[in-house]
């Protein structure tokens, strides 16, 4: 078997849409090793077809070059391959300290020296991102998968997992809502912090169950005014969770209501039913590739020719794209979505994953 090293990118979403390649290279025999920084590792954790997970020890955006020498040569002789999904020079500079013999990836700026098998650099200035990926499993001459053959992204946590962290928070599955209203590009991508707490009090409402708000320590504020303004039954974890509690929590909820995010993308690969609200950015990017999700993109409906403008503050100031997305619209798509995913329960669909 293949020892391959895969270094992964610094985003959670993009961690989440490399799984397909992951997949390809274990089913053809190759031995995983991820090397992650540690705030996208749990990712890696959750895929099975991973047998190692390696949490790098470098700041962000830091070269850290001594460093990376260090474990780089630590390294050498433990790999036969190695992939290297970011374009920047400093993510290459692990496999070629480690003298791998064969390093994988895109051309990028600068790396014909580090990387000894380049793919092209796309056409397209923002490919569709799975297929961007998972097309580093092939010759570095044969063409890219087309998205629609690329198989979408999953995750799998142990249900005793998912159970152990709901009990801890007085939780049970399918019991409660989540959402995750930040994004850690900025405040474009981010439907506005009103219109969820007008959903958040509604389902609440209708439902019973309590809504949980989702996110990094970056969005706790943000998450406290939506439940200070939505009122009972919004509990915040916004900033109080790890990264593997966070995962379990959308898991194990009966829907999720996000922006374009990373757990965005969690919820997805855990084919959860779903409402993603596009606003700077674009479905044909970076998509939740889940069959129980809605993506709600106003660019099309309002004649927004200035979407996407991938900018992350609105260059016009009045971010439309996202502001005129009614909280009523979402509210309805996701119960829609939510109930053809509870009837599956009973009458499982192929090709859809059942959320139990």
């Amino acid at each position: 078997m293949t020892r391959s090293l895969l270094v992964a990118p610094q985003w959670i979403g993009d961690a989440v849409m490399s799984q397909p390649l992951l997949a390809a290279l274990a089913a053809r025999g190759e031995t995983l090793t991820v090397a992650a920084l540690p705030w996208v590792a749990p990712v890696y954790r959750a895929m099975p077809e991973v047998a190692a997970v390696v949490d790098l020890p470098f700041a962000h955006g830091r070269l850290d070059l001594k460093a990376r020498w260090r474990l780089g040569r630590g390294w050498a002789g433990q790999f036969e391959r190695a992939y290297v999904l970011p374009n920047s020079i400093k993510a290459a500079l692990l496999p070629w300290f480690a003298g791998i013999p064969e390093r994988v990836g895109y051309q990028g700026e600068g790396r014909p020296l580090l990387l000894n098998r380049r793919r092209p650099n796309p056409a397209e200035a923002r490919p569709p991102m799975v297929a961007f990926y998972r097309a580093l499993a092939e010759a570095p001459d044969a063409p890219a998968l087309p998205p629609d053959a690329v198989p979408d992204p999953l995750l799998h946590l142990p249900p005793e997992r998912v159970r152990k962290v709901l009990t801890g928070l007085g939780l049970t599955r399918r019991g409660y809502w989540a959402m995750a209203p930040g994004a850690e590009y900025g405040p474009a991508k981010c439907w506005p912090a009103s219109h969820y707490a007008t959903l958040a009090r509604t389902l609440h409402r209708q439902s019973g169950q309590p809504v949980v708000l989702l996110g990094s320590g970056k969005e706790a504020a943000m998450a406290q005014g939506i439940a200070d303004e939505a009122g009972a039954g919004v509990q915040v974890l916004a900033g109080r969770t790890t990264l593997d509690e966070a995962m379990a929590l959308v898991a194990g909820a009966r829907g999720l209501v996000s922006n374009d995010s990373g757990l965005m993308h969690v919820g997805a690969a855990f084919g959860l039913p779903q409402v993603a609200v596009f606003g700077s950015t674009s479905p044909e990017h970076t998509p939740p590739l889940n069959a129980r999700a809605e993506v709600i993109w106003l660019r099309d409906e309002l004649g927004l020719d200035c979407a996407p403008c991938f900018q992350r503050v609105c260059p016009l100031g009045h971010t439309r794209c996202l502001a005129e997305v009614a909280p009523p619209r979402v509210e309805t798509a996701l119960l829609q979505r939510v109930a053809a995913a509870e009837r599956e329960l009973d009458h499982p669909v192929a090709g859809l994953r059942v959320v139990r």
